[in-house]
């Protein structure tokens, strides 16, 4: 029988002897490979912390004391060992285990969302409350990234955690080197100079030894070598300063801070880290572990992949690490593509990300610009504060970001580009519904907040075409800041205007002589509006297809094109309440024009974890529920508009 067979708590995990769980930790990985590579999630990142994980259970009693994971992807193990590892065959599916921590999964999972830098603020939270209700022996125990403290959040939790000494805090510094790509900035150095100068120790300790026992001769070599050390570190401190001779004898930031700093640990040696998580635990105050990880430990496919160690997957060969189904173009790479050809001509533009550049696309673009490319780390609203700063020296930024992550930087989109009318392109990937990878990642919001930003022009391209003519118009506005924004996937085919009217395109005219519908699609629902006007004409209703290209501000043209129909359906996938759709309706409004309208997009909510097609499903924004209620729709303004008919009100939604 498997040890893992026979893990279903933690507490089950006590009386394993030492070489009972580095059996169990190759079980876990071998499972970890098995079960990801055919449900697709986040392999990379969890074979980094099988050590850690068990470990944290052993030394600490989950849930009493809560564990918090910063981020969460990297919490699978946490799973195996709490009792879910029987449900991973449905991982990230609908209805099954949550590819992040879940509050409806079990009582050792605490944050619910998937952002990260933020767990750290739950545990100052969390302790402050436990020392409230007197609870001096609950130790809230946040797991962080070294990725993840790029995140100014993070800091600001520190701050916090550092004033109140009595707070039993453990946060563990899980150091792989990386977030998505390698971290970036003056604490991935400060992180590095630890890790050397532990490296530098555990070798002089071992010259010490050594030489030591190599008689007279072998203890003159050391108290030379000693003193020589000894001398370049007073060398560095007179020439260069007590910060670079940090790199020679580091000071823990940590400890600067006020915070107990417990490492670096190896963290693939259980009981080194069991040692250092007691020692924090024992501790009484907030403390510091920092481990050092190799993330795809344990699977050479993950191990060898240079860009992120298979950070995310979809389904693959477990034998080679190849993707089962490859996406073909994505948007991501239309984008990246484009950006690089349009850097060539335009030299003001620059590229930045917030630490995933392979992830938006802009690994080329690094690649032949690198001085023209930026990764702030984990740090959306530095990212777009730092582009204001850019676009005021004369530079055009291009900020690509996750649709989900804009929402941390609202403030600065609102305050630091609009108010000063800067141009500065934001590319938001992964818009709209995104599906499996639960509630928090979906870029459902970017359409509704975004329509509050005074000044800023929203497109939505539909195909590659319109992305590349879309983003050379957006690099072109200097007087405000533009956003193109796109779903996650493959691009479709090439979605072609049958004409225009003015800056709309029309895609599908309705037969003349008729009543018809007005469809107005946003962005890549073109297509499932083009296919509900066929499923329509079928019925006997005729509609006339657009795409406004540009959401925000709304082409002039759209309220003159409504007049000249019985009804307006928009289609959009994002919220229904506040996105285009609700924009349509008060510009008709506005014209005077007495249209009716109905909206149709996502309900007000959080979806739950299922597939983009799935979520779509569930909104009614596949063709034939688009196409019904069309039909529903028209019916029941020809009903109204009929002799004592009843009456209806301009801007009613679904």
């Amino acid at each position: 029988m498997s040890l893992l067979a026979r893990i279903d708590q933690p507490a089950d995990l006590r009386g394993l002897s030492h070489p009972e769980l580095v059996r169990l930790a190759g079980e876990i990985r071998d499972f970890l490979i098995r079960h990801v590579a055919a449900t697709g999630g986040h392999l990379g990142p969890n074979l980094g912390v099988v050590e850690l994980t068990l470990a944290l259970h052993r030394v600490f009693d989950s849930p009493r004391d809560r564990l918090l994971w910063d981020v969460g992807h990297q919490a699978y193990v946490h799973k195996i060992v709490t009792g879910r590892a029987g449900e991973f065959t449905g991982l990230r599916q609908r209805g099954g285990l949550s590819g992040y921590p879940s509050r409806e999964e079990s009582a050792h999972d605490h944050i619910e969302h998937s952002h990260a830098s933020a767990a750290l603020s739950y545990a100052d939270g969390m302790a402050k409350a436990a020392q409230f209700a007197g609870e001096a022996d609950r130790h809230i125990v946040a797991v962080v990234g070294d990725g993840a403290l790029t995140g100014g959040l993070a800091w600001e939790a520190l701050n916090n955690i550092a004033e109140a000494p009595g707070r039993p805090v453990v946060i563990v510094v899980n150091d792989n080197g990386r977030s998505y790509a390698p971290t970036v900035g003056g604490l991935a150095r400060h992180l590095a100079a630890l890790r050397a100068h532990a490296g530098y120790e555990r070798l002089a300790g071992w010259g010490k030894q050594a030489l030591g026992g190599a008689g007279t001769p072998g203890r003159a070599l050391h108290r030379t070598l000693h003193a020589a050390k000894e001398g370049i570190k007073e060398g560095l401190r007179a020439g260069l300063g007590e910060d670079h001779a940090e790199a020679v004898t580091p000071h823990s930031l940590f400890g600067a801070l006020g915070l107990q700093y417990i490492g670096p640990v190896d963290g693939h040696d259980i009981t080194a880290l069991e040692a250092a998580l007691e020692r924090a635990k024992a501790h009484g105050a907030p403390a510091v572990v920092h481990c050092i990880t190799r993330k795809g430990l344990g699977y050479a496919p993950a191990e060898q992949d240079e860009e992120d160690h298979l950070h995310g997957i979809g389904t693959i060969d477990p034998r080679t690490g190849r993707p089962l189904r490859p996406a073909g173009l994505t948007w991501s790479a239309a984008f990246g593509r484009e950006l690089v050809e349009l850097a060539d001509t335009h030299p003001e533009v620059v590229a930045i990300t917030a630490a995933m550049p392979g992830s938006v696309g802009l690994n080329d673009f690094a690649a032949r610009y690198p001085a023209r490319f930026f990764d702030v780390g984990i740090a959306e609203q530095h990212a777009v504060a730092s582009a204001a700063g850019m676009a005021m020296a004369g530079l055009h930024p291009v900020i690509a970001l996750y649709g989900t992550f804009l929402n941390r930087a609202l403030d600065q989109v609102l305050m630091d580009l609009a108010l000063h009318r800067l141009g500065a392109t934001l590319v938001l990937d992964r818009s709209g519904v995104t599906g499996d990878d639960g509630p928090s990642h979906n870029g459902l919001w970017d359409l509704a907040m975004l329509q509050a930003v005074p000044g800023l022009r929203i497109a939505a391209p539909r195909d590659a075409r319109t992305l590349r003519e879309q983003l050379r118009q957006a690099v072109s506005v200097t007087d405000a800041p533009t956003v193109l924004r796109y779903p996650r996937g493959a691009v479709g085919p090439e979605i072609p205007a049958a004409g225009r009217a003015g800056a709309v395109d029309v895609l599908r005219e309705a037969a003349p002589g008729t009543d018809p519908v007005l469809l107005i699609a946003v962005g890549t629902t073109a297509a499932v509006a083009l296919e509900a006007a066929g499923l329509c004409a079928g019925r006997g209703v005729e509609v006339t297809v657009v795409d406004p290209r540009w959401v925000k501000p709304l082409p002039g043209e759209l309220p003159a094109l409504a007049a000249g129909h019985a009804l307006v359906v928009t289609v959009e996938d994002g919220l229904r309440t506040g996105g285009v759709g609700t924009a349509v309706v008060q510009a008709l409004q506005e014209a005077g024009v007495r249209t009716p309208v109905r909206v149709l997009g996502v309900a007000d909510g959080f979806p739950r974890q299922a597939t983009r097609a799935e979520i779509l499903t569930e909104a009614g924004l596949t063709a034939r529920a688009v196409a019904d209620t069309v039909i529903q729709a028209a019916a029941q303004v020809a009903a109204a508009a009929s002799p004592g008919g009843p009456r209806t009100a301009s801007g009613f939604e679904r």
